[in-house]
């Protein structure tokens, strides 16, 4: 490949032998349709290999694409094209007066790419980033395209898709009315004696953050939608300075804080979409687990935090609602996510990874498809019930593996 490409964090270094940047979507179908072995490349933020298509393959980026954004706002949908990311189409779906009703905490992700891999925000009631999907677009191994909507019998499979299906050209995704968000940050909570149930429910999205040096958690973000109420928090100190999720780095890169009320597109990320992101000195792994077992899951961290600890920046303990996607990591639980920001050192960090995932194995972890993991291909296969039901779907969508890299072929082919 000419072009030296790389993904945000600089971990990995794609094989494919050509990169391609249509234009058009008739371009892109036809470059489909000609090809053996073709990924797409999304915004770069995995760190593993499931956007590579390999020696040989074609890489796509759809950024050249034009950035549809079509707001119906009588239907309350918006119909997006599928290079957008989420702080373009935020932006302009505010404007409108409407919403999406949650967000990563970086709105600089593509949005077909964070539905493809399971991506998610934080909150009780609050499902993955794919929950508001209603379709999908979706040019397959011959250049023909195909729509996928709600109450289609192969929904389930379409939208959380790894990208084995196809390249996705357009979503459409169901909006609400605009709101408003505060965010309420606290600071040293103890993991002794924490009901986790409440802290999670204690306001619309909640991020508890630890560097595991210590026991309990170093930061809580509360984001109180402003239509809704603000229970007290009991458990933990207000913040006196503003705060960024990891230690020691500059808090003016983080959205508002001190409870000052904004838009949901500027509160619900942690990150202002405004400022580059951080320069990718980082490694992630995440962990969803049945979110009853929580407890259990902060006792298992605690235990090995000596272990964990030298190669951390920083950990996240989010919630997520059960989703239907069949090969969410949400898949039919709501589930407690565990997030690791790591050092930017594949050789230290994959030993803790693999330490990690045994003390988390009596609690069924299904890692972020993103994100670094160790786990085989056997355990992680045994954790998704509707696995048959989405290899028959590439099976029809994609007989030929056009879609299929190594990644596929190992953790869903298999």
């Amino acid at each position: 490949m000419a072009e030296h490409v790389t993904n945000w964090a600089g971990n990995i270094t794609y094989t494919a032998t050509e990169l391609h940047r249509p234009h058009t979507v008739a371009a892109l179908r036809a470059l489909v349709a000609r090809s053996d072995l073709v990924r797409v490349l999304g915004s770069g933020h995995s760190f593993n290999r499931i956007a590579d298509a390999g020696p040989g393959g074609v890489l796509v980026s759809l950024d050249a694409l034009p950035a549809e954004i079509d707001v119906d706002t009588a239907a309350r949908t918006v119909r997006v094209g599928g290079g957008v990311r989420y702080a373009e189409l935020a932006r302009q779906v505010h404007a409108r007066g409407l919403a999406l009703p949650n967000m990563a905490s970086l709105p600089h992700i593509s949005v077909a790419g964070s539905v493809a891999t399971g991506t998610h925000g934080s909150g009780v009631g609050n499902g993955p980033l794919a929950v508001p999907v209603r379709e999908v677009e979706i040019v397959t191994a011959d250049g023909s395209t195909v729509a996928i909507g709600r109450g289609d019998p192969r929904f389930g499979g379409a939208v959380t898709s790894l990208g084995a299906l196809g390249a996705v050209v357009a979503l459409t995704l169901d909006l609400e009315p605009a709101f408003d968000v505060e965010q309420h940050l606290f600071t040293e909570l103890p993991l002794h004696g924490l009901d986790f149930e409440k802290v999670a429910a204690a306001a619309y999205s909640v991020s508890l953050f630890t560097d595991w040096r210590e026991p309990g958690f170093r930061q809580v973000w509360l984001k109180r939608r402003t239509d809704q109420p603000l229970p007290g928090f009991p458990w933990a100190e207000p913040a006196r300075t503003a705060l960024h999720p990891v230690p020691g780095m500059p808090a003016e890169h983080c959205t508002e804080q001190f409870g000052v009320p904004g838009p949901w597109h500027e509160r619900l990320p942690h990150f202002r979409a405004e400022f580059t992101p951080s320069s990718g000195a980082e490694l992630q792994s995440e962990y969803l687990m049945p979110r009853p077992h929580a407890g259990e899951v902060l006792a298992a961290l605690d235990r090995i935090r000596d272990t964990v600890s030298p190669v951390l920046q920083t950990c996240e303990v989010r919630t997520v609602a059960a989703d239907g996607q069949w090969m969410s990591p949400a898949y039919g639980r709501d589930s407690v996510a565990v997030h690791f920001t790591w050092v930017k050192d594949t050789a230290a960090v994959l030993p803790v990874v693999r330490r990690l995932e045994e003390a988390l194995e009596p609690f069924a972890p299904r890692p972020h498809w993103g994100k670094v993991f160790t786990m085989s291909a056997a355990a992680l296969q045994n954790r998704y019930p509707r696995l048959a039901d989405f290899r028959s779907l590439v099976g029809q969508l994609d007989p030929g593996g056009t879609f299929g890299n190594a990644f596929v072929r190992e953790f869903v082919s298999g």
